[in-house]
């Protein structure tokens, strides 16, 4: 309930492209999408599939939730990279850095004889 009543509440700081396209789209061909609403839509036999009927308001929670995870993982992914490029090029810098400090300490002019 308390999930439920929170998801309303967010409801309204969605940003328009969430509201006009929330999730990805999904994978399924047209043929499978109509199976699966098919049988979505026929009445549980089973206890728990019955139960499941209960907690069908929650997967609109679970699609965000999961979205949520995969943009986090997403991010991690990047972040590790841009270190990475970072250290990289740090050394690159130092190397750079230590390459001039040598050249200024190396006369130009070979001493006279």
């Amino acid at each position: 309930q308390r999930i439920l009543r929170l998801a309303e509440m967010c409801r309204r700081l969605e940003t328009e492209e969430e509201k006009v396209l929330p999730f990805y789209p999904s994978s399924l061909a047209k043929w499978e999408q109509q199976d699966v609403r098919r049988i979505l839509a026929a009445s549980p036999n089973e206890p728990l599939a019955r139960a499941v009927q209960d907690y069908v308001g929650l997967e609109r929670f679970w699609q965000r939730f999961n979205k949520a995870k995969l943009e986090e993982k997403a991010l991690e992914r990047a972040r590790a990279a841009l270190a990475h490029r970072n250290r990289h090029l740090r050394e690159l810098l130092q190397k750079y850095l230590a390459g001039a400090a040598l050249s200024q300490k190396v006369p130009r002019d070979p001493p006279p004889l």
